[in-house]
Parts: C-alpha cells; sequence; structure tokens
C-alpha cells in the first residue's frame, strides 16, 4: 500500500485512474468525513475515472493514516525544501481543520501537482472549504457534498461533545463480529440501504479511528469557533462549486446547505430526493448526473438491455 511522509505523519493514498493515449487528465481529489476513509469514495473514483486523474487519501488518524507516529524507513516521502521547512516548523500538529487543510496542501506538494479538482464529503468538505479560501489559484471546480452552516447552541453543542467522547471511548474491537451491527450503526447516515461491504467498511474505519484524532476534530468541527468561521469561508468561495445535500440527512440537514450556498453566487445548490448522509452512495445514478453537469463532462450512454 502506498504512504507518504506528510508534516511527520505517513499518510494513506491511492489512484483511480484508467490509461489513455490522449493528453493527461487533470486530477481530482477526494476528501472523506469524520471517522471514515477514502474507502467510500471509492465508487465515485472509479465512475469518474475516465475524465478525472482521481487522488484518494485518508486524514491523518483516520482510516489506514494513524496517529502522529513518525514515518518508517519503508515509508515513501517525496518532499521538496518548502515542505520539509514546513514539516519542521510545526512541532505539534493539532486536529484543527485548517491543520488538515495544511496536510492536503503538503500532500499536493509532495506529489507536485499545482492545480486540481475537490470532492469532499462532510466533515472532509469544511476542510476543502478552508483549503480553498486558503489556495484558490490551485482549485478548479469543488464539489462538497453534506455541507452547511450552523448556529452555535452551547447547551446543544455541550451535550453532543460529552456524547461523543462517550462513542469515541466505546469501542471494542469485538463489536464488529456482532450480526447485523454494521447495519444498526450506520442507520442513522442513511435513508437508502447501502451495500453490506460499505456498511462493514465504515464500522471498521470508526473502531480503528485514533482516539486522539476522533475526538479532536468532533471537539473542532462542531464548536463555536465553527459556527462563526464557516459562514465566512462560504461566504469567500472564489471558485465554480457545487453544494450536493440529501433530503433527509440528520446530520447535516439539507437546510444548512441551501443557507451556505445563498451566502456566495458561486455556489450552486442542489438536492438528491430520498437520501441522507451518503447520497453518492445511496442513489449513486443521481449524484453522479448532478457532477457531471456541474462539471460539464459527457454523461455515459444508457444501453437498453
Amino acid at each position: 500500500m502506498p504512504y507518504i511522509g506528510i508534516r511527520g505523519v505517513e499518510h494513506y493514498y491511492e489512484w483511480v485512474r484508467t490509461p489513455t493515449e490522449l493528453q493527461a487528465k487533470p486530477v481530482m481529489v477526494f476528501i472523506h468525513g469524520w471517522a471514515g476513509s477514502a474507502r467510500y469514495w471509492q465508487s465515485v473514483a472509479y465512475a469518474l475515472a475516465d475524465s478525472f486523474d482521481c487522488l484518494l487519501y485518508d486524514l491523518r488518524g483516520f482510516g489506514r493514516s494513524l496517529g502522529k507516529s513518525p514515518l518508517t524507513s519503508t515509508s515513501m516521502t517525496v518532499a521538496d525544501s518548502e515542505s520539509q521547512e514546513k514539516s519542521a516548523a510545526v512541532k505539534e500538529l493539532t486536529y484543527e481543520l485548517e491543520e488538515y487543510a495544511e496536510d492536503l496542501a503538503v500532500l499536493l506538494d509532495c506529489l507536485q501537482i499545482q492545480q486540481v479538482y475537490l470532492n469532499a464529503h462532510s466533515m472532509g468538505a469544511s476542510i476543502a472549504t478552508l483549503f480553498l479560501n486558503r489556495y484558490p489559484q490551485r482549485v478548479n471546480r469543488a464539489i462538497l457534498t453534506c455541507s452547511g452552516i450552523f448556529e452555535y447552541d452551547e447547551k446543544a453543542f455541550t451535550a453532543f461533545h460529552k456524547f461523543g467522547g462517550y462513542v469515541v471511548k466505546f469501542r471494542p474491537k469485538w463489536l464488529s463480529q456482532i450480526p447485523l451491527v454494521d447495519r444498526m450503526f450506520i442507520a442513522r447516515f442513511l435513508h437508502r440501504p447501502i451495500p453490506a461491504a460499505e456498511r462493514k467498511a465504515f464500522l471498521q474505519d470508526f473502531l480503528i479511528a485514533d482516539y486522539q484524532a476522533a475526538l479532536g476534530t468532533i471537539f473542532t468541527s462542531v464548536s463555536k469557533q465553527a459556527a462563526e468561521m464557516m459562514p465566512q469561508e462560504f461566504a469567500q468561495i472564489a471558485v465554480p462549486t457545487l453544494l450536493v445535500a440529501g433530503e433527509y440527512d440528520k446530520i447535516i440537514p439539507a437546510e444548512m446547505g441551501r443557507q451556505a450556498a445563498e451566502l456566495n453566487p458561486l455556489v450552486q445548490y442542489v438536492m438528491i430526493p430520498k437520501t441522507a448522509h451518503f447520497p453518492m452512495l445511496e442513489d449513486a445514478e443521481t449524484y453522479l448526473q448532478k457532477v457531471r453537469t456541474f462539471l460539464q463532462i459527457e454523461q455515459p450512454i444508457k444501453i437498453a438491455g
């Protein structure tokens, strides 16, 4: 499995692309959400691989990019002098979303990628928003799935953080062995069923997520600072952006996405009916149709059977 050293931490990444004899394809970077990994983006990446070289990676502390562990001798490190200086300057990485946006900048520097399309989900969409506002020259277009703005509620946020702490702390590895637990675990995130393999992968990613990263990002992504910052970030977006919401999303309700899109004429809002927090998995056909239309790429031809 390919790993690369980003600011002193091993990051898992992979390419999904199809060979072509024509000109080089643009790069689309996929960013997953809280407690997930790049695995749930694979089906979308394969569907778009005819038009893009798709770069998937696991955020620091999640999936296969676990914790702040030092690099091993077998890690692949392709860092130029600029990224090395950045790594040396960071004495202690935090779990602020701005830090994750900087992780992405260093990843692109290491892979010598100048400009990308972004396709990000949930917490990853917040990271993508921060990135494209700090590096607008590096983003052609962005797709933000299940993202939005919210109002600060001290009582509700405190309760959420307390509950989240319990959830993160109680994650016995044997949980994945209980029949149907994957179905129960992900039920809150879905309106339509998704394949069993996707459910089990998401549960496994949740169980192996680094404790500090999982807990730290709960506090930074759902906070008074985030509630005050994100409306400003959405208003500042300077590249064409598609914001996709799921009609029945309980995690980030569609209305939050609509309100975010209204802050900026460059943000186009679409809501996919009868889906929740994973519209790209619950209704892949509609999701891909919306994405292809936004990206102005040709729709696949359906052959009647």
